[in-house]
């Protein structure tokens, strides 16, 4: 598994399952994106469907690093239709993304979820609402929260610009629990100025969805994002 470095801005790209970000289609994002990151060298993470995860592990380089968007928690045998944690890690996968907003779990499946990455070596991102979530979830040291307000995901309205105050209430909550867990923004973030205010805010980076999948042309989206970082 790579080590992801957080000196300058992270950011992490969700494909979720839009068409731009599945199967070759999904390879080829990886590979503009990675030409972007590689010549100015910045971090990238992208959080792809478990079926793209060995396509995408086999052919990255070593500032990026793949995610699997969920796993669940069984063990090997009887689970049809599920996500094994330990296919996640074979299949190549450096860490995982935590109670999506589009893929929400219990608080104590969320602990469970993260004790099982930290067995399995896996980064995590863990996925919050609001600053009193992100306290609670805190307290189980994952790599990462995500704050994400649901009510902005999706939209044009970056949280960094609507709920600043929020950003860093939620930032001082993790902090008191977990000084070793690193915060990221989402919801909303499509552009350059929503990247530098989460970071002025105390965030090491974004996590983004198709404000770079469903760009005409992602790669120059992220050299728009990043080049004054590089």
């Amino acid at each position: 598994m790579k080590t992801i470095e957080t000196k300058r801005p992270l950011i992490v790209v969700n494909f979720k399952t839009y068409t731009q970000g599945t199967g070759a289609k999904a390879a080829a994002l990886v590979k503009s994106l990675e030409n972007v990151s590689l010549h100015h060298k910045m971090d990238l993470v992208v959080a792809v469907q478990p079926t793209d995860i060995y396509r995408i592990a086999k052919t990255i380089g070593s500032t990026t690093d793949v995610f699997a968007q969920h796993m669940d928690l069984i063990s090997p045998g009887a689970n049809t239709g599920y996500i094994l944690p330990e296919a996640v890690v074979d299949a190549g996968a450096g860490g995982v993304l935590i109670n999506h907003a589009e893929h929400k779990i219990s608080i104590d499946v969320i602990e469970k979820t993260i004790k099982r990455a930290k067995k399995l070596k896996l980064k995590t991102i863990v996925c919050v609402a609001d600053a009193s979530q992100a306290k609670a979830v805190a307290v189980f040291g994952s790599d990462y929260i995500a704050f994400e307000p649901p009510e902005l995901i999706g939209g044009d309205v970056s949280v960094s610009s609507a709920k600043p105050e929020m950003i860093t209430d939620c930032l001082k909550k993790i902090k008191l629990m977990s000084p070793l867990t690193e915060l990221l923004v989402g919801a909303g973030v499509k552009t350059r100025k929503d990247l530098e205010q989460s970071i002025r805010l105390g965030a090491s980076g974004v996590l983004v969805a198709s404000g770079i999948v469903c760009a005409k042309n992602p790669a120059e989206v992220l050299m728009s994002w990043i080049v004054e970082h590089a």
